[in-house]
């Protein structure tokens, strides 16, 4: 045991929970949620109006995809479906759209040349480069005031929502 003075706890000891202030948790978790629903759909439009404005024809869903294939230096169409729990028609129509810009190809897998491999072009990766010094530049402003302390468990916050999975959450439209 240390002679070191100890410090006295900064929140007071939590008492068993009544009726009463278990019904003011749940009105203040349920204004909490409510919140977090608003806020994320504002950040949700926002995304799609700094994807326009990224490059006009390039939907933010064309966007993510062609961001999704970068990442993963090439994937197939039923990989970009599964991973975004979109159907594989919407996926076969932003692609043809990516790839009549000149922003994707196709290449055969290496291991099977029956399967077709999505690659971003020069011209993709052009765009994506740009998007993303964009996107940093206008989160490294938005962000500007937060101290890295905050910076890092905002981080583990979306972190920890995203690696909750998709379950029964809507379109943010």
């Amino acid at each position: 045991m240390s002679d070191a003075p100890t410090e006295a706890p900064t929140e007071a000891p939590t008492e068993a929970p009544t009726a009463g202030s278990a019904a003011s948790d749940d009105a203040t978790r349920e204004a909490s949620l409510d919140v977090i629903q608003r806020e994320l759909t504002a950040f949700a439009r926002r995304a799609r109006a700094a994807a326009a404005r990224v490059h006009p024809e390039i939907p933010l869903v064309s966007y993510t995809l062609l961001s999704h294939i970068e990442d993963r230096r090439g994937c197939r169409a039923t990989d970009l479906a599964a991973h975004y729990l979109l159907d594989k028609s919407t996926v076969s129509r932003q692609l043809a759209g990516l790839e009549k810009l000149g922003l994707v190809e196709r290449r055969p897998a290496p291991e099977d040349h029956r399967v077709q491999v999505l690659h971003p072009t020069e011209a993709g990766l052009a765009v994506l480069a740009t998007a993303q010094a964009n996107r940093r530049a206008a989160y490294q402003e938005r962000l500007k005031d937060w101290s890295g302390e905050d910076l890092d468990r905002f981080a583990g916050y979306l972190l920890r929502y995203n690696a909750a999975g998709p379950a029964g959450l809507p379109d943010p439209d």
